[in-house]
């Protein structure tokens, strides 16, 4: 059949004319980027290998791992909802990642098949999927690091409707689901959990943390461990438990009348010497205290008092590190900022990670950790990219030759690997368009601006 083509006779004499004959046009070559990472990791093939698969063989058209490729891929290049199967079920792109051939290969999923995908997950899928992401975190980390921080935290998803397990949360304002993100120092996804919108106590997140560390301990039995999160953490439960696990915390805390009384004379000297240099003054101190309630014992608490020309702000930190009050403030506990809190802004910015819109309470953790699958490859692409990472090798395991070159002045810090080169297989007569980018969020870049 002849190629379409349209004249625009308005130029005068000059004549142009469109062909459509050009082969198949996609606009997201990084997802050739994003196969070749998943190739080199494995993730995907692990995940479909573990989740059970109930419909009868003999009628499945769509094998489990293409379905968690395609709603996988399609999440990292942008296309967050089910909807968008519509069209990109046929982008010739996507297909060859999928393993379909890009021309005589039938279509990938429709919407409805994804949307069942996700809606029949239940707790044992959940458990599933996640054993297999913080198995995947020593797959991309071969090499045992010199201590290891866990920061932790939890960010709002709104909800809406009837959906299973929100409330409402005085603090947002607003009926919330509460997920549950950890990271490594490096920003590295650990895992990620799904909470009911006021989930009560810190038991949920310290069943987590177990679960972690139990791991940590098995592949590396020595590392020292240190967890790092906010006030919403600071539990006397929390406290325990990193006891039994034998791990160090450092973590924020809310003031009280008696830690304000504490801080009074520290905050006082600030606010003198900020009238004095008319500049911001910080000061830092410590202290042994414990709570009349609960507290097991007593916790070094450290204290910071800054005044500037805005007012006052005074801050708490209860630890069990020692050091100087400034150096464990400045250098450990503010870290967190970069390590996790703009991490957390990556994985609901750019990928999209609150769109938890089911119903089923377990239909939304299953999505959650579907986007948490989707940051490791995108975090293991963007350290491919600043030749800071070593990938694992194509059959899935981590490659045990990779050196080492961790970085200057991070006492946390794990081992930041060289990766080899990232050589993504292009189908034969496939036209990409590299130059269709996608707007930088965060400080993540989507993959078809690569």
């Amino acid at each position: 059949m002849a190629a379409a083509q349209i004249d625009f006779p308005f130029l005068g004499a000059r004549k142009v004319r469109a062909t459509f004959d050009a082969e198949p046009i996609s606009s997201d070559g990084g997802a050739l980027l994003l196969r070749q990472v998943d190739r080199r990791l494995g993730l995907l093939d692990s995940l479909a290998a573990a989740l059970p698969d109930p419909r009868d063989p003999r009628y499945v058209e769509h094998p489990l791992v293409e379905l968690l490729r395609q709603r996988v891929y399609g999440i990292a290049l942008g296309y967050e909802d089910c909807n968008d199967a519509t069209t990109l079920r046929r982008d010739p792109v996507l297909k060859t990642c999928c393993g379909r051939d890009p021309f005589s290969g039938d279509d990938l999923a429709s919407q409805p098949t994804l949307s069942r995908l996700e809606n029949e997950a239940g707790p044992k899928s959940c458990y599933l999927l996640a054993r297999v992401i913080l198995e995947s975190y020593f797959v991309r980390h071969p090499k045992r690091p010199k201590r290891l921080i866990l920061d932790l935290d939890t960010t709002a998803d709104s909800t809406h409707g009837q959906q299973e397990f929100s409330a409402f949360h005085a603090f947002y304002d607003e009926h919330i689901y509460l997920p549950l993100l950890i990271y490594d120092q490096d920003g590295d996804l650990v895992a990620a959990a799904l909470q009911p919108g006021k989930p009560q106590g810190v038991g949920g997140v310290v069943a987590v943390l177990r679960r972690i560390i139990e791991r940590v301990r098995a592949q590396w039995p020595a590392v020292p461990i240190l967890i790092r999160g906010d006030s919403g953490f600071a539990s006397p439960d929390m406290y325990v438990a990193c006891k039994k696990l034998e791990v160090d915390f450092l973590l924020g805390m809310g003031p009280n009348s008696r830690l304000k009384k504490i801080a009074a004379p520290l905050q006082e000297k600030a606010k003198r010497r900020f009238l004095r240099t008319n500049e911001k003054a910080r000061l830092f101190t410590s202290t042994r205290y414990r709570a009349r309630r609960r507290w097991p014992r007593s916790y070094r608490v450290l204290i910071k008092a800054e005044h500037q020309s805005i007012g006052a702000n005074v801050r708490f930190v209860v630890t069990t590190l020692q050091g100087h009050a400034q150096e464990l403030y400045d250098e450990c506990y503010v870290e967190r900022a970069e390590a996790c809190e703009n991490s957390i802004k990556d994985l609901k910015n750019v990928l999209k990670a609150d769109r938890l819109s089911c119903h089923r309470f377990w239909a939304n953790q299953f999505r959650l950790l579907l986007h948490a699958a989707a940051y490791v490859l995108m975090y293991e692409l963007r350290c491919a990219a600043h030749g800071n990472r070593a990938g694992a090798s194509p059959d899935g395991h981590a490659s045990p030759s990779a050196p080492q070159d961790r970085r200057a002045g991070d006492e946390y810090g794990t081992s930041n690997l060289v990766s080899p080169e990232l050589e993504p297989p292009m189908a034969s007569g496939v036209v990409t368009d590299r130059l269709a980018s996608r707007p930088r969020i965060g400080r993540m870049t989507l993959p078809s601006a690569c």
